[in-house]
């Protein structure tokens, strides 16, 4: 199994970067899983505490649950991945039910920044992005998808988004074996590094056969 670790700041692309390597590869070979899904449950607050949520620090994460299912993953048995929800700040009673592939893609903002979860990636990449061109896709993001209000939007990346980005994200940086710049808009970056998935896939489908 190969483990491939994707972040960047909030709004560079990430995922569409996700979306497009796993879209160029045989879907059945490749499973992508958010680092979103496994933030702590923090159901219980109440709404004032809840719009306090730091989502951009390390500690939101609960990274012992998702190294344990990356080790499961990798033992080839299937996993319950927690459903989060963003409105609630709570995650759901359903899971949903993940089985081993050849590939798997941890996606998360904060995935390089932990340790434990660094020595388990097998290629690590940073996506890249001007800091306007990612406020502007989390105004219209946290807009349309986590009903804020554009002031209420503006408040938390000044509180929130950016300094926890340039103290715990950014310098992830130097970690990454690869550097996409401009997200999912670079198509020779993603060209190369799903060039290096199919190579892959064939090798180990040929250890199958032999």
């Amino acid at each position: 199994m190969l483990v491939i670790g994707i972040a960047g700041g909030s709004g560079s692309g990430k995922t569409t970067v996700v979306k497009k390597i796993a879209a160029r590869c045989n879907a059945s070979s490749v499973t992508v899983i958010p680092q979103d899904a496994y933030y702590k449950d923090q159901g219980g607050l109440t709404p004032e505490e809840k719009k306090l949520i730091n989502f951009d620090h390390p500690s939101s994460i609960e990274f012992s649950l998702l190294a344990k299912h990356l080790d499961m993953l990798k033992q080839n048995r299937a996993i319950e991945m927690p459903v989060y929800s963003y409105l609630t700040c709570a995650r759901a009673k359903e899971t949903i039910t993940v089985k081993p592939t050849e590939v798997v893609i941890v996606e998360g903002i904060l995935i390089l920044s932990d340790p434990e979860m660094r020595k388990k990636m097998d290629i690590k990449i940073f996506v890249d992005a001007d800091s306007d061109d990612r406020l502007m896709r989390i105004i219209r993001r946290d807009i349309h998808e986590r009903g804020r209000s554009y002031d209420q939007v503006l408040t938390h990346y000044e509180n929130w988004v950016k300094p926890m980005h340039m103290q715990f994200i950014e310098p992830t940086k130097r970690y990454a074996d690869i550097i996409v710049p401009e997200g999912g808009a670079n198509e020779k970056a993603i060209q190369i590094i799903t060039s290096h998935l199919h190579h892959y896939l064939m090798e180990e489908k040929t250890k199958k056969n032999s």
